[in-house]
């Protein structure tokens, strides 16, 4: 279970956001600039609230009263973002194995053959980023995160640069890790058709505050208003 209660005034805009998430795939829905990247942000560790606190599954990410401010790297959460921000100098069996090394795990075969089958990127491994599809890039994105073995998943936009055509290639994959994969997942993104593949639970995020929470009805009423 994942509980966000936080403030912060970035610039000219504050961000205010309370909700949680039940541990399966929870989409952040909203126009773009609502404010759904750095509500992101602050979950992964990367931006600090300015009050409030982040707790997962019992344990305190970040409560400013108790002056509790967990490093990112330490709070055990995989991020896919918008760009899938590879090393393009790294094969893509370096690019995978690199989250997994940075944080001093040993390598898992078995892990490794399932990340690979599911996203079905076995025959990519020696290839550089610059020789993928913007698709591909992202499976590979996704699998370098796996294998991190994080206990929760932040996709942040993380079909916004690919087109139509893309998008229906890898939508699947989002699919079948929610399915198979078991990890809560926070998935942010204006596309209602999207939200509607992968999400099980809406937060819907207008001008930087939750405005609602709910089903999947949610995108329904937003298209309405």
């Amino acid at each position: 279970m994942l509980t966000v209660d936080i403030d912060k005034t970035l610039g000219e805009t504050r961000i205010v956001a309370r909700f949680e998430g039940d541990g399966g795939a929870t989409a952040l829905f909203g126009p773009s600039g609502a404010g759904k990247t750095s509500i992101v942000g602050m979950i992964a560790g990367l931006i600090a609230p300015d009050r409030g606190r982040i707790e997962f599954d019992g344990e305190t990410l970040f409560d400013d009263a108790r002056r509790i401010n967990v490093a990112a790297h330490r709070r055990r959460i995989g991020c896919v973002f918008q760009e899938g921000r590879l090393f393009p100098h790294l094969s893509v069996r370096r690019n995978l194995d690199y989250g997994r090394w940075m944080r001093g795990l040993p390598r898992d075969e078995t892990q490794f053959a399932q990340v690979i089958g599911m996203l079905d990127i076995g025959a990519l491994l020696d290839r550089r980023p610059g020789a993928l599809s913007g698709g591909e890039r992202q499976r590979v994105a996704l699998g370098r995160a796996l294998l991190m073995k994080p206990r929760a998943l932040l996709l942040d936009e993380p079909l916004a640069s690919l087109d139509a055509r893309r998008k229906r290639e890898i939508l699947p994959y989002f699919e079948r890790l929610r399915d198979e994969a078991k990890l809560p997942m926070i998935y942010v993104s204006h596309d209602a058709t999207e939200v509607r593949r992968v999400a099980q639970r809406v937060v819907r995020i207008e001008d930087g505050r939750v405005v609602a929470t709910g089903g999947l009805e949610l995108l329904d009423e937003a298209a309405a208003g």
